[in-house]
């Protein structure tokens, strides 16, 4: 369910930061102290993007026997003025699936940064996804079929590598100074470590470019839940028949009810949302007439999830499903005003026993 960085094997060379990241990013400096470029969300998608990049490239580096300054990933992690921490590696085969990102504050001081800008992360939790290259493909592709035949990674090495990782930093910066980000399978991973935490009520900013949106176990549990209504229909329709009309309505409207307090709870926590409609392993998270979510809102309380559709992009699929797109400035995106059904389906987990 995933790609490298670009959706096709490039030569090395052309992964280099000057050659192939951002064109217009703007540098860091003192003017950030005054109005931080980490609240700009173009910037921090971008940002993010980047750093996903990183964990692909830590892995090709480590292939390809690439160190010091011959290294590729170090070049998209320092213009933002962040260092690596710890790379997550597979005990499996000893890949390296993520890495672990925090704010370089001596760096950020050559910028005559003396504090870290408003808005700018202490630390990021950065997943790869599947890299079709010899030494990986196999525990890749495990991974992305556990995703698809049970709409779950928990059983996974990595998912629990991952989560032990964003623990630890939330316990040392918070959880309001952390975020996770993946692409593609590492999408699906962020998406699960993150639901883990927002179950036991801590909460940390979390972006997912082209998350899978299909699986074996979400659409036999769909079928489930259908056939569970009917079932239910019929019951209540049976036990009104030998009852009064009036106590017959109750439980419809007791149903009602649960269902709009769910919907206020589901969206408590959510995450950003990055999908190319082209794309068919994450399009379903759009409706099919390509809406998606408009940016955070809140209203009596209530955070709107955060969906962001790609409207001129790469339109084939490797493309479509590559990271370049988020850094991209030929990317334009569009935000509609419509909540994401399939994110809503796979957040009532938190709250609800299935």
């Amino acid at each position: 369910m995933g790609s490298n960085a670009a959706g096709k094997p490039p030569a090395a060379s052309s992964w280099e930061f000057r050659a192939t990241g951002p064109r217009n990013l703007s540098s860091p400096g003192w003017r950030d102290l005054i109005r931080s470029s980490w609240r700009d969300p173009n910037y921090r998608r971008i940002a993010m993007s980047c750093f996903v990049q990183v964990a692909y490239l830590l892995e090709l580096d480590r292939q390809e026997s690439r160190a010091g300054e011959d290294a590729l990933a170090p070049s998209w992690w320092k213009p933002f003025r962040y260092k690596l921490v710890r790379p997550l590696i597979d005990s499996r085969d000893g890949s390296i699936y993520g890495a672990l990102l925090e704010w370089d504050q001596v760096a950020a001081l050559s910028d005559l940064i003396v504090v870290k800008p408003q808005g700018a992360p202490k630390a990021v939790l950065a997943l790869r996804g599947t890299l079709l290259k010899q030494l990986t493909v196999v525990r890749d592709l495990e991974d992305d079929l556990r995703l698809f035949a049970w709409d779950s990674l928990r059983g996974s090495v990595r998912f629990t590598g991952a989560l032990e990782v964003l623990k630890s930093a939330i316990d040392k910066h918070g959880s309001s100074n952390v975020c996770v980000a993946g692409h593609s399978l590492g999408g699906g991973f962020a998406l699960q470590v993150g639901k883990t935490l927002a179950k036991d009520g801590t909460f940390v900013e979390c972006h997912l470019f082209n998350p899978p949106s299909v699986s074996l176990g979400m659409g036999l549990r769909k079928i489930q839940e259908k056939a569970d209504k009917v079932l239910k229909r019929y019951i209540s329709s049976s036990s009104s028949s030998n009852a009064s009309g009036g106590p017959g309505e109750e439980p419809q409207v007791a149903s009602e009810i649960g269902e709009e307090k769910l919907i206020k709870e589901v969206k408590t926590w959510v995450p950003n949302l990055y999908i190319n409609s082209c794309d068919y392993i994450c399009c379903f998270y759009a409706d099919r007439s390509g809406v998606a979510t408009v940016t955070a809102e809140k209203h009596s309380g209530v955070q709107h999830s955060k969906l962001y559709l790609i409207a001129k992009g790469p339109n084939k699929f490797l493309e479509a499903h590559g990271l370049q797109q988020w850094w991209s400035d030929d990317s334009e995106l569009h935000l509609a005003v419509n909540d994401s059904k399939l994110m809503y389906r796979r957040l009532k987990s938190l709250y609800v026993q299935q």
